[in-house]
């Protein structure tokens, strides 16, 4: 699963395999927490329901300012990585 970015400890990614479905989301790790958020909505879709409140913020913020980048990797399945949050 490729990394797209990391920052503060918090590993962000997004992988597709024929199990993989919509909607569009990113795959987020940050040490014994790992959780799926989804792009345009930024709810928790699948993992820890209840992740750090300060990684959840840092994540919504920086999909927040990388979404039409996100979302164009999640169409075209071309993934490189983006700068991470400061």
């Amino acid at each position: 699963m490729p990394v797209l970015s990391r920052f503060y400890g918090i590993i962000i990614r997004m992988y597709f395999l024929p199990k993989e479905h919509n909607p569009p989301h990113v795959h987020v790790i940050y040490q014994d927490e790992t959780f799926s958020i989804a792009i345009n909505e930024l709810i928790i879709i699948d993992g820890d329901e209840h992740p750090t409140p300060r990684v959840l913020s840092m994540v919504k913020e920086w999909i927040s300012q990388h979404r039409d980048e996100l979302l164009n990797m999640w169409e075209t399945q071309e993934l490189h990585s983006i700068e991470p949050l400061r």
